[in-house]
């Protein structure tokens, strides 16, 4: 697995970060198309959960390959590799939206499955540098109090843990050293909440419709 990736946001103008997709794809490029994201010069990084729970999930997965395009690994994501390529268990994704994929016409499941090594190889942890600063983006959290590129930190934590959130929300409110700003997906929030040096950007766009576009650089 990989666990890292590092950009330079040198190499773009703009920089977004959107929230849980969960098969939102139209979704997406109405918002892309409202902050008139430019293909050629912008970047957009995923937090993750690409898929399930809405209909446009063979789409999403296809953002994977775009050059304008980042993402780190969900925990959705992840349940999609340990059932398809690692004999796991299909009820547990099923159970978490995972349906979709059971459903597809023939074309349809051959183009997701020729996505899955794209989907694998997705980082659990990007860290962009952008005008001096340092952000960092993974799905749910980061299991530690500072962050250090290459440290080993737990990958199951990283993609389902809600701790540190729910301590937020109940006042206790810490920095993580070591960067200046994390960027988390993964818990539906009606809006986007900032505690401390940490963002929460999943506005539950597949229940909601309303889905996040965070800037991190501004060109």
């Amino acid at each position: 697995i990989m666990t890292w990736q590092r950009l330079d946001g040198a190499a773009w103008r703009n920089i977004w970060v959107t929230g849980d997709l969960h098969g939102c794809y139209s979704l997406l490029l109405n918002k892309l198309s409202f902050v008139e994201f430019d293909t050629s010069q912008d970047l957009l990084i995923s937090v993750g959960d690409l898929t399930d729970r809405g209909v446009e999930n063979v789409e999403c997965m296809t953002l994977v390959t775009c050059p304008w395009c980042r993402a780190v690994r969900g925990n959705h994501e992840q349940m999609m590799l340990n059932c398809l390529l690692h004999n796991g268990s299909a009820s547990h994704w099923r159970m978490n939206g995972g349906s979709w994929f059971f459903n597809l016409d023939d074309e349809q499941e051959q183009q997701a499955r020729a996505l899955l090594p794209h989907i694998a190889a997705l980082p659990l942890i990007v860290e962009v540098t952008t005008q001096g600063k340092k952000v960092i983006v993974c799905h749910a959290d980061y299991p530690d109090d500072t962050y250090v590129f290459v440290t080993p930190v737990d990958e199951d934590q990283i993609l389902w843990n809600r701790d540190r959130l729910a301590a937020s929300q109940a006042g206790r409110v810490k920095d993580i050293h070591g960067a200046d700003l994390f960027i988390f997906g993964h818990t539906p929030l009606r809006k986007a909440q900032r505690f401390a040096n940490q963002y929460y950007i999943d506005t539950g766009a597949v229940m909601s419709g309303n889905l996040t576009l965070l800037q991190i650089q501004t060109g």
